[in-house]
């Protein structure tokens, strides 16, 4: 049976499993696990991914993502494909480093959300890598050990002197303070907030993802509060409910109705319940999803309008340049050259969004085809969003590509 094409849309929650290639190892030590978090961290945070919990195993691994406006593929190409050439590099190696393709299942964000980070993040002691419970809090390869603040996030981009890429590119004017600069008697510390009220100190305002007194915080130490609010209104609080949730787990075993597929997952795992219904009221199933049978209808509508879309777009960039260089009414070589005449320019501007939004190139592509600077195209793209926005018969333009 040909496999299924994967489902993606902004927003989605992902459970995304990826092997070495034949069941071999993919991090052999600490220092191939510190090169794989901090390549994760880098892309999670440049593309807004946010990643809810994760757990390295010797031969594979385990992600649950909220994906931005970056497609996943995209991400997943750039993490695997770079972790595998410094691997290879470094070990002396050559050829594949994981099995096929990664694994990646759909989930309903309100009834899995909560139940995919414990089972995601006991996966360690499911594996035997700690022995307990205790040594999982302190396990630095899984999220669990920095929800809890045992552990620092991994997942936070830091600046190393031998790398060209910082925190800082991302995420600039950290600063870290201590107490509410608007009530420094307060009797919680600011960093345990996390109501718009502090119930103890009800002087204090302090907004939702605020706790930790950090302004312009990293994004996955926003995700860590997201899980936290989940459990309690202060840090302290909020841990303890969450590791007793995960102890509550440790007794559930390899949890089937979170791995399977088609009914029978959509269904929550409970057979019976498919098995006495009539077949025409089983809810709609899909290997690729984890939810009820409404998230699968809903689910499945948004890829394929997006796969529609992919379709439907899919002109080459030359074929795009042609198009729009012939409409308006100029040479491609006056296209191509350091001419800023104002028809030129916009023939530039369009021919940018459209390539980057409506067709998906690439700013790197881009700059090549119209022999321009990445920073040029991205404001080409701004400018071409405004052209449209603002002139109705550039929406010609896009009735055209679409077609």
């Amino acid at each position: 049976m040909p496999r299924q094409a994967r489902l993606d849309a902004p927003g989605l929650l992902q459970h995304i499993m990826a092997r070495g290639i034949e069941r071999r190892e993919i991090f052999k030590d600490d220092q191939d696990r510190q090169s794989f978090l901090e390549r994760l961290a880098v892309i999670f945070e440049k593309t807004q991914t946010q990643c809810y919990a994760w757990a390295l195993i010797p031969n594979h691994f385990h992600l649950l993502l909220r994906t931005g406006q970056t497609p996943l593929s995209k991400v997943m190409r750039r993490l695997m494909t770079g972790y595998a050439v410094t691997f290879n590099k470094r070990h002396k190696r050559s050829g594949h480093l994981f099995q096929n393709r990664y694994k990646s299942i759909v989930c309903e964000k309100d009834p899995y959300l909560l139940e995919l980070i414990r089972y995601i993040h006991l996966n360690p002691l499911r594996a035997g890598l700690v022995k307990d419970l205790k040594e999982l809090d302190r396990y630095p390869w899984a999220g669990h050990s920095a929800i809890l603040g045992k552990k620092k996030n991994l997942l936070i981009p830091v600046l190393k002197a031998d790398r060209r890429i910082a925190f800082s590119q991302f995420r600039p004017g950290t600063e870290k303070v201590t107490t509410n600069p608007e009530n420094p008697a307060c009797p919680v510390k600011f960093e345990d907030h996390f109501t718009e009220v502090n119930p103890a100190c009800p002087a204090c305002p302090v907004a939702p993802g605020d706790g930790a007194g950090v302004k312009n915080k990293p994004l996955a130490e926003k995700t860590i509060e997201d899980i936290l609010l989940h459990f309690g209104d202060t840090i302290k609080v909020a841990r303890r409910r969450y590791r007793q949730f995960v102890k509550e787990g440790v007794e559930q075993g390899t949890r089937p109705e979170l791995q399977g597929g088609g009914l029978i997952r959509s269904a929550g795992g409970d057979k019976r319940n498919l098995l006495g219904r009539k077949k025409e009221e089983w809810e709609l199933g899909d290997a690729r999803i984890l939810g009820s049978g409404d998230f699968v209808v809903q689910a499945l509508k948004e890829a394929d309008e997006l796969h529609e879309r992919s379709i439907k777009y899919s002109i080459s960039l030359a074929e795009l340049i042609e198009k729009v260089t012939h409409d308006i009414g100029i040479d491609i070589k006056e296209l191509l050259s350091s001419k800023r005449k104002q028809e030129i320019s916009n023939a530039r501007a369009i021919i940018s969004y459209l390539s980057a939004i409506e067709l998906g190139y690439s700013g790197v592509k881009i700059a090549a085809a119209l022999k321009l600077s990445e920073k040029s195209v991205s404001r080409c793209i701004d400018r071409g969003k405004r052209i449209l926005d603002n002139d109705k018969q550039m929406y010609e333009y896009l009735y055209k590509v679409r077609r």
